[in-house]
């Protein structure tokens, strides 16, 4: 029944998946904190560009920015990200767009956990001499992690079924296997029934994991 699957590498295809996931999840992570912090930051300027910045990205589509990241940033402006392989730059740069797009999700999320960090918290801080970025630091975001497991989960999730848009720009992961697949044989139910059960298996462990590691940390108020 599964014969048409013999010579294409579906796990590996499925791995590449897994690293663009993985990848751009931590990228995003870490340019989305800073974006949240810069949002409640006291200094406007960092405020403005946050908020321009989350507000510009949400509202272009994904598609544009990873089409953009290999036709301007490497073939119009030479930008390889220390690649030398055609196939490496498409992927470090699939990397980049991603993290550019899913950092702004991020931010609100995480904004959203700082709003609900009591604000008696930071002035006591505050008044015991600690500077903004301590504060931020070492009170604020701990709690604010804490309170937004589950929006972060939604939003790994989405990520990963993000990854099938740089199939555009030709990194190989599941979505441009799935479409050499239905270009070279006629069984388009099974091999779309295959690829939606992958990413089942991806995303559904992944949510009911970080559902577990919600109730856990939640902070009790």
């Amino acid at each position: 029944m599964f014969d048409f699957l013999e010579g294409y590498d579906l796990l590996g295809a499925f791995w590449v998946t897994v690293q663009l996931a993985v990848y751009s999840a931590l990228g995003s992570l870490i340019w989305g904190t800073l974006l949240a912090g810069m949002k409640v930051s006291p200094v406007p300027l960092m405020r403005g560009f946050a908020t321009a910045y989350v507000n510009v990205v949400r509202n272009i589509p994904l598609t544009v920015i990873i089409v953009f990241s290999s036709l301007g940033l490497f073939q119009t402006l030479n930008i390889s990200l220390g690649a030398s392989d055609f196939k490496d730059i498409n992927f470090r740069l699939a990397v980049l767009a991603l993290t550019a797009y899913t950092s702004a999700f991020v931010c609100e999320a995480l904004r959203a956990g700082i709003n609900t960090v009591p604000v008696g918290q930071a002035e006591a801080a505050r008044a015991l001499g600690l500077s903004f970025t301590q504060v931020l630091r070492l009170i604020v975001l701990p709690q604010a992690f804490r309170s937004v497991v589950n929006p972060l989960a939604n939003v790994l999730i989405a990520l990963t079924k993000n990854t099938t848009v740089a199939a555009a720009i030709g990194v190989a992961e599941a979505a441009y296997l799935m479409k050499g697949m239905i270009e070279a044989e006629a069984q388009l139910i099974l091999i779309s029934a295959v690829f939606a059960f992958g990413f089942v298996c991806l995303t559904l462990p992944t949510g009911l994991i970080l559902g577990w590691v919600s109730k856990k940390v939640a902070v009790k108020r």
